[in-house]
């Protein structure tokens, strides 16, 4: 049986009352030891001996991901890694121009994001993480042979986990009629944003999907779900219930919000600063409008007197690209490139890290 008779309001307000509990567990001990973050951190990949000392929660948690590396599916990771590497510089300029907006449109959602000042603040750094960890999970033989794409994942998780516990533990100003913070619903639709609403993109630039690329997406997109905590009985199995689910989730819960209009104007106005080109440059909040459609863009408050078509953007996207990555695309090409850009604004390449706590 299909996922369609799983996309209703009765299950999905269920969804936003469910966590994940096996990373809320190993953070109730990180935030006792906070060394072992530290210890963490300085891993390469997940070890095949843990230390001692780590708690049974902390275990437990890094267990999964070594029981995960006995149940993978090669030919879909290897399908997936060969799509990015074919369009690896349109997938991050979607993740970029279209994502990140797009869950800024889901009110109650945005209300997580926006109570981080590392995304206001500092949302160029933010985005190099996020770059960073696409490129992890779509390095050639990640999770195959290249392991460090677990411990990327369960970083990632362990982050979800440290919003949720300093959001209900310090957040004053936090509504329950929000739903649970970085709830099942939430992650479930961040993660289609990553996938299906990369593909609607690349679609609306005039780039040819074929429908076995996009189960292999979807594919992808189920294996990084779970090793993130989701729930992927609920996952989208083919287009239909890919489209169905955004839908579902679309209707419940895109409207305006003060948290998703400030997340926005600090994307647009960094974009706004840093990006070469100028014919991008000059249009971003027309071409993210573009991108994101009437209903989000009204609900993120975004105006742009210029028809934009798909066809002509989608040149110019290829023709910058061709500037940063040279003629011949490649995962390398594309990885060297945005290092080089995050060294030009940060003064480092971003990888993903644990926020190290000190006991207080």
């Amino acid at each position: 049986m299909g996922k369609l008779h799983l996309y209703t309001d009765s299950l999905f307000d269920e969804l936003r009352q469910r966590q994940d509990q096996l990373a809320d567990n190993a953070i109730i001990t990180l935030i006792q030891f906070p060394n072992w973050v530290k210890n963490i951190n300085s891993w390469t990949e997940i070890p095949a001996n843990l230390p001692e000392d780590f708690s049974l929660e902390l275990q437990h948690y890094f267990d999964f991901y070594r029981q995960k590396e006995t149940s993978i599916d090669t030919i879909t990771l290897k399908h997936g890694q060969s799509f990015f590497e074919k369009n690896g510089d349109m997938y991050t300029a979607m993740l970029g121009f279209y994502s990140l907006p797009y869950c800024y449109a889901f009110a109650d959602g945005a209300e997580v994001l926006v109570r981080s000042k590392r995304i206001i603040d500092s949302i160029g750094e933010r985005l190099g993480e996020t770059g960073s960890f696409v490129m992890e999970i779509f390095k050639p033989g990640a999770f195959i042979t290249e392991k460090s794409a677990f411990l990327v994942c369960a970083k990632v998780r362990l982050i979800h986990a440290f919003s949720r516990y300093f959001i209900l533990k310090y957040a004053k100003d936090w509504n329950p009629t929000f739903g649970k913070p970085v709830n099942q619903e939430d992650i479930l639709g961040t993660n289609l944003a990553f996938s299906q609403i990369v593909l609607r993109g690349l679609l609306k630039l005039g780039i040819t999907v074929s429908e076995a690329e996009h189960h292999t997406v979807l594919g992808y997109w189920k294996w990084i779900g779970e090793l993130m905590g989701i729930e992927v009985s609920f996952w989208p199995e083919t287009s239909k219930e890919a489209f169905e689910l955004d839908k579902h989730i679309r209707r419940r819960h895109m409207r305006a919000s003060e948290a998703g209009q400030k997340l926005t104007n600090a994307l647009l106005n960094f974009y706004r600063k840093t990006i070469p080109d100028p014919i991008l440059s000059d249009q971003v909040e027309g071409i993210v409008s573009f991108f994101l459609g009437k209903e989000a863009s009204k609900a993120l408050n975004l105006r742009s007197n210029k028809a934009i078509q798909g066809d002509l953007l989608g040149l110019i996207f290829k023709l910058s690209g061709r500037r940063n990555f040279g003629a011949k695309k490649s995962y390398s090409s594309l990885k060297r490139s945005l290092e080089q850009q995050q060294l030009q604004q940060f003064g480092k390449v971003m990888s993903i890290q644990l926020p190290e706590l000190s006991r207080s």
